[in-house]
């Protein structure tokens, strides 16, 4: 994939699957992500959001490195969580990254007993994992991603102040939010939680244009 210093296992196995070239919005964020500043990605659904994110968290983090999750990422149901840990598979299968899954139908002890044996990803549903970090006692510092997907859509469902609530628990993170739309929860959490986030929207007026060319075809 032509993006700058790109790691080369993540390049290989995003390769092996056919991402050769960058879309719209992984040429855009990548080299913003890469250094570390807060975003917020504004696109349709379906242009590649949350496999953008697979792809930055992977970059950011590289390899397995001490026993506390270092990458948090909230997904709005168990099917969504699921399609997270799939691409993390994918894209990450030559790293060692340990990334885990859960949501609101798990067991919540056998949970527990996976994140207390050392972990890198920690991908779930807002009360899940505010569940988990409220009742085991982990270390929420060692968080270096804070990624929040579909925000629009958990801010609606009045998930914000979960979120929020464990986002002040962490001294120091980088916060990323995906949405479809923009909307006044999704600016306000920005606002809240953000330092001086960089905003990304990507319409999708070249998709209707395509559409309208092979309309009239």
């Amino acid at each position: 994939m032509n993006l700058k210093k790109i790691n080369p296992n993540l390049q290989q196995a995003l390769s092996e699957n056919g991402l050769t070239e960058a879309n719209e919005i992984q040429s855009a964020t990548f080299s913003t992500i890469k250094s570390g500043a807060d975003a917020v990605i504004i696109a349709p659904e379906g242009s590649g959001k949350t496999s953008t994110i697979a792809i930055n968290v992977i970059q950011k983090l590289e390899k397995s490195q001490g026993e506390s999750t270092r990458a948090l990422i909230f997904a709005q149901d168990k099917e969504k969580v699921l399609e997270l840990v799939e691409l993390f598979k994918t894209y990450g299968n030559y790293t060692d990254l340990r990334v885990i899954g859960t949501h609101d139908k798990g067991d919540i002890d056998y949970d527990k007993n996976i994140i207390s044996l050392g972990l890198d990803v920690l991908i779930g549903t807002p009360t899940k994992i505010n569940a988990l970090f409220s009742s085991a006692g982990f270390n929420m510092n060692t968080v270096k991603l804070f990624v929040v997907d579909d925000a629009e859509i958990l801010f609606k469902n009045r998930m914000d102040s979960v979120i929020h609530r464990l986002a002040a628990s962490i001294a120091k993170t980088q916060y990323l939010f995906a949405a479809n739309n923009i909307t006044e929860r999704v600016e306000s959490m920005a606002d809240k939680i953000m330092l001086e986030p960089v905003f990304f929207e990507i319409d999708d007026e070249e998709s209707d244009e395509e559409i309208e060319e092979e309309t009239e075809d």
